[in-house]
């Protein structure tokens, strides 16, 4: 009897460590846009200095077999060390930091900083006609956030990107 094969596309955090050198991470997004995947969300960051380590963080969607290629194709490059699906290797803890703009004046300036307030959002620039707020948390949570400041003077926003790592004492 044969395996049923699910066609459902999922969500999926996958952490890459990888040598912190110039052009991996053009080879990872190459592999990504030669084979017609999307990156959702992308974080990079050095960590770990003494051994030129990075970690990149990808948020991707597909079928159960598209996730196992990407991760079978990231780990056939040359400089990563290991690949990990957070998303299918136990619980993790993923959050985002975004920085949204938000213009006007009145009753709609009193509900912006209401709302933040709300959802423990800081205002880190402030003038007459404006507010920069900080949100910090999962994906959904600063959606949310900025769903509410479009109807109040939304301007702008600049997004991190999700940072991920598995919960627990083991490491990557």
């Amino acid at each position: 009897m044969t395996e049923a094969v699910s066609n459902d596309i999922n969500r999926h955090t996958i952490a890459v460590l990888v040598d912190n050198e110039s052009g991996v991470l053009a080879r990872v997004i190459g592999l990504f846009s030669g084979r017609g995947y999307n990156i959702e969300s992308l974080t990079v960051a050095e960590v770990d200095r003494s051994q030129t380590l990075s970690r990149i963080t990808i948020v991707t969607s597909g079928t159960r077999m598209i996730i196992e290629q990407i991760k079978n194709q990231l780990r056939r490059l040359v400089p990563v060390h290991q690949v990990a699906d957070l998303t299918l290797d136990g619980p993790f803890v993923g959050r985002e930091l975004a920085l949204v703009k938000v213009a006007g004046a009145g009753d709609k300036r009193d509900e912006a900083l209401r709302i933040a307030q709300v959802f423990r959002a800081r205002a880190v620039d402030t003038t007459p006609q404006s507010f920069v707020f900080e949100v910090v948390g999962a994906t959904d949570k600063v959606d949310a956030f900025i769903g509410l400041m479009e109807e109040l003077g939304l301007v702008e926003v600049s997004r991190t990107g999700i940072a991920a790592i598995a919960r627990g004492a083991k490491p990557l």
